[in-house]
Formats: structure tokens, sequence, C-alpha cells
């Protein structure tokens, strides 16, 4: 999937991990959050990802001409769960419209795990 802006000039294309990139960049800035991760549906395990590995971790989708965002995250223990989550949504969301241009709808976190 690659996003398109339109304007006077031409068109700007934005590949999908460009933007998946951008999402986990910004999502790791945010306090609280200690590593992204990646559910395999399959047998429900887990995985840590690293810095190199941010774009598994987040998942895009285009509805109509905005995007929705999937996060899948590991918090630290100790600090609260809600309050990471509404910094990251506000974090995204700006990085990610900021950046590319692109009107971000929903930005949904799933907390795969704590980490002491």
């Amino acid at each position: 999937m690659e996003y398109k802006i339109k304007n006077d000039m031409g068109t700007i294309y934005i590949s999908e991990e460009v933007m998946l990139k951008v999402v986990g960049y910004a999502a790791l800035e945010s306090y609280g959050i200690v590593a992204m991760s990646s559910k395999r549906a399959k047998d429900g395990i887990v995985e840590w990802l690293g810095r190199e590995n941010l774009s598994k971790g987040v998942q895009i989708r285009l509805v109509e001409d905005m995007i929705d965002v999937d996060l899948f995250i590991v918090v630290e223990y100790g600090i609260s769960v809600t309050a990471v989550c509404t910094a990251i949504k506000e974090v995204v969301k700006y990085k990610l419209e900021s950046m590319t241009g692109v009107k971000v709808r929903n930005v949904n976190i799933t907390v795969e795990g704590i980490r002491v």
C-alpha cells in the first residue's frame, strides 16, 4: 500500500514501510514503552522487537482517505498503562500527520506484556 498526496505540482507517493517506521519511532519516543512486540496469531507467541524491526509491531490500514494504526507494545512495570497509551496515541497521530501529511482516524494499542 502506498499513500498518495496530490497537489498542483504533481503526486507524492509514501510507501507503507516509511509510514510504519514513522509510527514505530514515534511510539518508542514515548515514556513508559519498553518495546514493540509482534504477535504470531497462529500460536499466540509474542516476540519482542528491537529498533531494527519496528514495523513488525505496527499495522496500518487505509480507510477512505484516512489511516487506522494498530500498535502492539510492551510497557514498563509500575507505570499507568492508560497514561502511557494516551501519550502514545497523541504522539503517533501528531508525528504521522506532520511528517507525512496523512490524516489519522484511529490509533489502537494492544499491550502485549509488562517488563520489570
